[in-house]
């Protein structure tokens, strides 16, 4: 391996008699140097994914625990985080998003440590950060997430209709943009209004800094005017604005990894991802199919580029689950990608290609084994 290659720490799913996934989780993150951080008072937040209402997927809470548990023995003040959602869901807002997550089982027990919602209670508040990159001027950033002093990934690594998957940049740079952050990642147009479902209530105005609104009735936005922040769809108590999800994938991909970039530059950062329950869709759905390949393992770095490829390369090599979305589409017959398999329509090349010129990390890992 070149000098500087980065290290991404494996391990297997495979545990022996009084071992345990959790214990050898542990001995991961240690191996991975977790401990090297310097943690003492510092507010840590721990990036992961609560799950959808409905969705089973997602990651335990428990292994967010291990990390929490690590942060506070460091003298840390350890914090579980996510933004909350452009679209309509259970996670659409502060309150919607923490009943989720404690419905889905987290909490200060089992977690570990508390959950704060990274863009405040309607997702609105946030912090743009400069990164002059070839898509994005400014990073519009969980306020929250923002404040943090360092941050740590948890990634449920699985299949993404739009990026073909779903890993630790995925996390960082989509999860941490607020509402209007996600609107800018999300499309190239601008929001428009369901007149059904608009109850004329006049609170998107509040929202808007360009009088691009216009309420009679009924609201309604003048394109010609509108900016395309997004900060209306947050606003709206019923749902009825919502943003044309019209942009390229290969651009997401790459407006992903520089809200990433903008993020992680000069934070102190840790990585950690585990292929488990890899379906075929984002955990953000209310359902998720079969898992299309076996469980594979949990993976650790400093360098999430390297993390995320370490994690397609073990994933390629994968057999496929029959029965599962993989399964069938290949006809049985294993492709040479996967993800493109799942989803015809991703570049999720893009992201490593992007990531590169924009030296957020390497393509290129060497890959360690724990016991």
């Amino acid at each position: 391996m070149p000098k500087g290659t980065p290290k991404v720490y494996y391990t297997s799913m495979h545990t022996e008699l009084e071992d345990s996934l959790l214990d050898k989780f542990g001995r991961l993150i240690d191996a991975a140097g977790i401990k090297s951080i310097k943690m003492d008072k510092k507010f840590v937040a721990i990036k992961m994914h609560f799950g959808e209402m409905g969705n089973l997927a997602f990651l335990r809470p428990n292994y967010s625990k291990v990390i929490a548990d690590k942060v506070s023995e460091k003298g840390g003040v350890p914090f579980l985080t996510d933004c909350s959602t452009l679209y309509p869901g259970k996670r659409k807002n502060a309150i919607e998003h923490l009943n989720t997550a404690n419905y889905n089982g987290f909490n200060t027990m089992s977690a570990g440590c508390q959950i704060v919602i990274g863009d405040g209670l309607k997702g609105t508040n946030d912090v743009e950060i400069p990164i002059n990159g070839d898509y994005v001027e400014t990073a519009k950033i969980g306020r929250e997430i923002y404040d943090a002093d360092v941050l740590i990934t948890l990634n449920h690594f699985k299949c993404h209709e739009l990026t073909g998957f779903g890993g630790a940049l995925k996390n960082i740079g989509m999860g941490c943009a607020s509402k209007r952050g996600k609107m800018e990642l999300h499309t190239s147009g601008k929001p428009s209004v369901d007149q059904e479902e608009c109850r004329g209530c006049k609170k998107c105005l509040q929202a808007c800094a360009h009088s691009a609104i216009t309420v009679n009735k009924k609201a309604s936005i003048d394109h010609n005017i509108c900016v395309g922040c997004g900060r209306c769809i947050g606003m709206c108590p019923f749902d009825a604005i919502s943003a044309n999800m019209d942009e390229a994938m290969d651009i997401i991909c790459c407006k992903i990894v520089e809200y990433s970039a903008a993020l992680l530059k000069d934070r102190p950062n840790f990585h950690v991802s585990i292929i488990a329950d890899v379906s075929p869709f984002c955990d953000c759905h209310k359902e998720n199919d079969l898992p299309i390949i076996p469980n594979v393992g949990m993976l650790a770095s400093f360098d999430p580029v390297a993390l995320d490829k370490a994690c397609v390369d073990l994933s390629q090599k994968q057999p496929m689950i029959v029965g599962s979305r993989l399964y069938v589409n290949s006809k049985g017959k294993r492709p040479a990608d996967i993800f493109r398999c799942v989803h015809p329509n991703t570049k999720w090349q893009s992201t490593f290609e992007h990531a590169e010129k924009m030296k957020l990390g390497s393509s290129d890992y060497e890959l360690i084994e724990v016991k």
